[in-house]
Protein backbone atom coordinates (compact mmCIF):
# COMPACT_ATOMS: atom_id res chain seq x y z
CA UNK A 1 0.00 0.00 0.00
CA UNK A 2 1.70 3.24 -1.19
CA UNK A 3 1.72 6.38 1.07
CA UNK A 4 -0.94 8.46 -0.45
CA UNK A 5 -3.44 5.37 -0.07
CA UNK A 6 -2.40 5.86 3.68
CA UNK A 7 -3.36 9.77 3.77
CA UNK A 8 -7.22 9.67 3.56
CA UNK A 9 -7.07 6.88 6.64
CA UNK A 10 -5.12 9.03 9.07
CA UNK A 11 -6.45 12.17 8.14
CA UNK A 12 -10.22 10.74 9.00
CA UNK A 13 -12.19 12.69 11.31
CA UNK A 14 -12.90 9.90 13.19
CA UNK A 15 -8.98 8.76 13.80
CA UNK A 16 -8.44 12.59 14.89
CA UNK A 17 -11.31 12.17 17.36
CA UNK A 18 -9.38 8.86 19.24
CA UNK A 19 -5.71 9.92 18.94
CA UNK A 20 -6.36 12.33 22.07
CA UNK A 21 -7.65 9.44 23.76
CA UNK A 22 -5.50 7.02 22.91
CA UNK A 23 -2.59 9.45 24.24
CA UNK A 24 -4.48 10.15 27.78
CA UNK A 25 -4.81 6.47 28.26
CA UNK A 26 -1.01 6.23 27.51
CA UNK A 27 -0.61 8.95 30.09
CA UNK A 28 -2.89 7.48 32.42
CA UNK A 29 -1.07 3.73 32.31
CA UNK A 30 1.87 4.83 32.26
CA UNK A 31 2.13 8.70 34.28
CA UNK A 32 3.32 11.14 33.54
CA UNK A 33 6.80 11.04 35.35
CA UNK A 34 8.19 8.40 33.27
CA UNK A 35 8.28 10.73 30.41
CA UNK A 36 11.30 12.09 32.00
CA UNK A 37 14.15 11.49 30.22
CA UNK A 38 16.66 11.38 33.34
CA UNK A 39 14.48 8.42 34.71
CA UNK A 40 15.95 5.11 34.06
CA UNK A 41 14.95 2.64 31.31
CA UNK A 42 14.11 0.07 33.79
CA UNK A 43 12.15 2.23 36.43
CA UNK A 44 8.57 0.63 37.38
CA UNK A 45 6.12 2.48 38.46
CA UNK A 46 3.84 0.04 40.22
CA UNK A 47 7.51 -0.15 42.64
CA UNK A 48 6.34 1.85 45.28
CA UNK A 49 3.34 -0.02 46.25
CA UNK A 50 2.85 -2.84 48.41
CA UNK A 51 -0.13 -4.89 48.20
CA UNK A 52 -1.75 -5.79 52.29
CA UNK A 53 -3.08 -9.13 52.39
CA UNK A 54 -5.88 -7.91 54.83
CA UNK A 55 -6.42 -4.95 52.93
CA UNK A 56 -8.35 -4.93 49.61
CA UNK A 57 -6.34 -1.64 48.41
CA UNK A 58 -2.79 -0.71 48.36
CA UNK A 59 -0.21 1.35 50.09
CA UNK A 60 2.02 3.66 48.07
CA UNK A 61 4.76 5.77 49.96
CA UNK A 62 6.71 8.01 48.22
CA UNK A 63 4.19 10.39 46.15
CA UNK A 64 5.70 13.28 44.47
CA UNK A 65 3.29 16.61 44.12
CA UNK A 66 4.22 20.23 42.96
CA UNK A 67 5.59 20.77 46.67
CA UNK A 68 5.91 18.70 49.65
CA UNK A 69 2.93 19.16 52.58
CA UNK A 70 0.38 17.27 54.17
CA UNK A 71 -2.97 18.55 52.51
CA UNK A 72 -3.24 15.51 50.25
CA UNK A 73 -4.03 12.14 50.55
CA UNK A 74 -3.59 8.73 48.49
CA UNK A 75 -4.94 8.85 45.40
CA UNK A 76 -6.01 6.62 42.69
CA UNK A 77 -8.13 6.75 39.38
CA UNK A 78 -10.23 3.47 39.13
CA UNK A 79 -11.60 2.05 35.67
CA UNK A 80 -14.87 0.67 35.35
CA UNK A 81 -16.42 -0.26 32.00
CA UNK A 82 -20.69 0.03 31.80
CA UNK A 83 -22.69 -1.56 28.75
CA UNK A 84 -24.31 2.13 27.88
CA UNK A 85 -24.36 5.82 28.43
CA UNK A 86 -27.77 5.57 30.64
CA UNK A 87 -25.61 3.04 32.70
CA UNK A 88 -22.62 4.87 33.00
CA UNK A 89 -24.69 8.57 33.81
CA UNK A 90 -26.25 6.70 36.87
CA UNK A 91 -23.27 4.98 38.40
CA UNK A 92 -20.95 7.75 37.72
CA UNK A 93 -23.66 10.09 39.40
CA UNK A 94 -24.26 7.91 42.14
CA UNK A 95 -20.36 7.39 43.09
CA UNK A 96 -20.11 11.05 43.22
CA UNK A 97 -23.51 11.47 44.86
CA UNK A 98 -21.98 9.38 47.53
CA UNK A 99 -19.14 11.01 48.17
CA UNK A 100 -17.09 7.97 46.81
CA UNK A 101 -15.07 9.94 44.19
CA UNK A 102 -14.42 13.67 43.67
CA UNK A 103 -15.05 12.75 39.54
CA UNK A 104 -16.47 10.28 37.24
CA UNK A 105 -14.86 11.18 33.35
CA UNK A 106 -17.30 9.37 30.88
CA UNK A 107 -15.75 8.11 28.08
CA UNK A 108 -17.82 7.10 25.17
CA UNK A 109 -17.22 4.79 21.80
CA UNK A 110 -14.93 1.83 24.09
CA UNK A 111 -14.76 -1.41 22.41
CA UNK A 112 -14.05 -3.92 24.76
CA UNK A 113 -12.50 -7.88 23.00
CA UNK A 114 -12.27 -9.85 26.24
CA UNK A 115 -12.78 -14.08 27.01
CA UNK A 116 -16.14 -15.01 28.75
CA UNK A 117 -17.08 -18.48 29.29
CA UNK A 118 -14.52 -19.57 26.78
CA UNK A 119 -16.02 -17.57 23.96
CA UNK A 120 -14.41 -14.94 22.62
CA UNK A 121 -16.58 -11.60 23.17
CA UNK A 122 -16.76 -8.13 21.50
CA UNK A 123 -18.93 -5.22 23.08
CA UNK A 124 -19.50 -1.85 22.92
CA UNK A 125 -19.31 -0.49 26.12
CA UNK A 126 -18.25 3.16 28.13
CA UNK A 127 -15.43 3.53 30.36
CA UNK A 128 -15.69 5.86 33.56
CA UNK A 129 -12.41 7.00 34.46
CA UNK A 130 -12.68 7.64 38.68
CA UNK A 131 -10.51 9.76 41.14
CA UNK A 132 -10.78 9.45 44.36
CA UNK A 133 -8.97 8.71 47.89
CA UNK A 134 -6.93 5.22 48.21
CA UNK A 135 -8.83 4.59 51.58
CA UNK A 136 -12.46 4.68 49.37
CA UNK A 137 -11.54 1.44 46.70
CA UNK A 138 -13.33 -0.89 48.96
CA UNK A 139 -16.41 1.29 49.67
CA UNK A 140 -16.66 2.20 45.76
CA UNK A 141 -15.75 -1.47 44.70
CA UNK A 142 -18.89 -2.94 46.72
CA UNK A 143 -21.03 0.11 45.23
CA UNK A 144 -20.42 -0.93 41.92
CA UNK A 145 -21.31 -4.27 42.81
CA UNK A 146 -24.33 -3.32 44.55
CA UNK A 147 -25.31 -1.05 41.37
CA UNK A 148 -23.66 -2.91 38.20
CA UNK A 149 -25.79 -5.22 35.47
CA UNK A 150 -22.30 -7.19 35.01
CA UNK A 151 -21.97 -10.04 36.73
CA UNK A 152 -18.52 -9.23 37.54
CA UNK A 153 -17.72 -5.69 36.81
CA UNK A 154 -14.22 -4.54 35.90
CA UNK A 155 -13.02 -2.22 38.57
CA UNK A 156 -9.15 -1.61 38.19
CA UNK A 157 -7.02 0.86 40.32
CA UNK A 158 -3.83 2.65 39.50
CA UNK A 159 -2.01 5.13 41.96
CA UNK A 160 -1.67 8.77 41.28
CA UNK A 161 2.16 9.47 42.38
CA UNK A 162 1.98 12.91 41.68
CA UNK A 163 -0.16 15.54 39.82
CA UNK A 164 -1.33 19.24 40.51
CA UNK A 165 -1.80 20.00 44.75
CA UNK A 166 -4.81 22.37 44.29
CA UNK A 167 -6.54 19.43 42.36
CA UNK A 168 -5.09 17.05 44.77
CA UNK A 169 -6.58 18.97 47.86
CA UNK A 170 -9.84 19.66 46.17
CA UNK A 171 -10.20 15.48 45.36
CA UNK A 172 -9.27 15.62 48.82
CA UNK A 173 -12.00 17.90 49.89
CA UNK A 174 -14.69 16.21 48.01
CA UNK A 175 -14.64 12.77 48.99
CA UNK A 176 -15.45 11.46 52.46
CA UNK A 177 -13.08 10.32 54.47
Amino acid sequence: MSISALIPIVSSSAVRRRLPLVGAFCLLSLGLHNLQPSLSLSYNPLSRLSFGSKTQGFRSSGIRMEASNQTTVPSIVVYVTVPNKEAGKKLAASIVKEKLAACVNRVPGIESVYLWEGEIQTDSEELLIIKTRESLLSALTEHVKANHEYEVPEVIAMPITGGSVPYLEWLKNSTRE
